[in-house]
């Protein structure tokens, strides 16, 4: 067992295949256009506003359509259900992110040229802790949109949740919410990374089994 154990942290030790390092680099290229498109987009639609309303969630703004006109009108109708304002403020807790997906960046960049399989790994925890704890705090806020409802407001409605993928009808609106590019290049960041991540292991394992042949 302790021999199996040392070739794994010899094997973790070792440098980054160097045909895995330029593409880990161009990797990279995805994960920042990602701070320039929007994340999510969160519509709504009612029969007094037959084309729909919509915001989308960046790394570090909302915005709404029509040059930010729809995004007053959804702040309106919320005013009058309770629901707090949907601001920059109001996503505070992910203004993290765009750090977050630099400080990815970087890594990544810091393995391709320099790194180990150890540090190809850690990337790939990392990266799966940020997207998972930023969907989770999507969601969470979401939540407490949703459920924090003013009391006074002059529409009483009962709490709920507000759709997180997909469709859900509440009272006349018909809501959806979707990802948008930058979820979609955040997307390719990831899957690539585990990728490489699954090649590397893979020719690891075949290294380790030409050598206990040769042996």
């Amino acid at each position: 067992m302790r021999l199996y154990l040392d070739a794994f942290y010899d094997f973790l030790g070792g440098p980054l295949d160097k045909r895995l390092r330029p593409v880990l680099a161009l990797l990279v290229v995805p994960l920042l256009f990602a701070l320039t498109q929007p994340l999510w987009r969160i519509a709504m639609e009612a029969p007094q506003y037959p084309a729909g309303l919509h915001m989308d969630v960046y790394a570090y703004k909302v915005e709404g359509g029509n040059e930010g006109q729809h995004l007053q009108e959804i702040n309106t109708l919320n005013h009058y259900i309770g629901m707090r304002a949907l601001d920059a403020a109001a996503f505070v807790d992910t203004a993290w992110i765009p750090f977050a997906l630099g400080a990815l960046a970087i890594f990544a960049l810091r393995v391709a040229a320099i790194g180990s399989v150890r540090g190809l790994v850690d990337l790939a925890v990392m990266t799966a802790y940020v997207s998972l704890f930023a969907f989770g705090r999507f969601v969470y806020m979401l939540y407490t949109f949703g459920h924090h409802l003013d009391p006074a407001a002059p529409v009483k409605v009962a709490p709920f949740m507000p759709a997180v993928l997909g469709s859900k009808q509440i009272a006349n609106f018909t809501t959806h919410s979707l990802p948008q590019l930058g979820s979609l290049l955040l997307g390719v960041f990831v899957a690539g990374l585990f990728v490489l991540l699954a090649l590397q292991l893979r020719m690891g394992r075949r290294e380790a089994v030409q050598r206990a042949r040769a042996a």
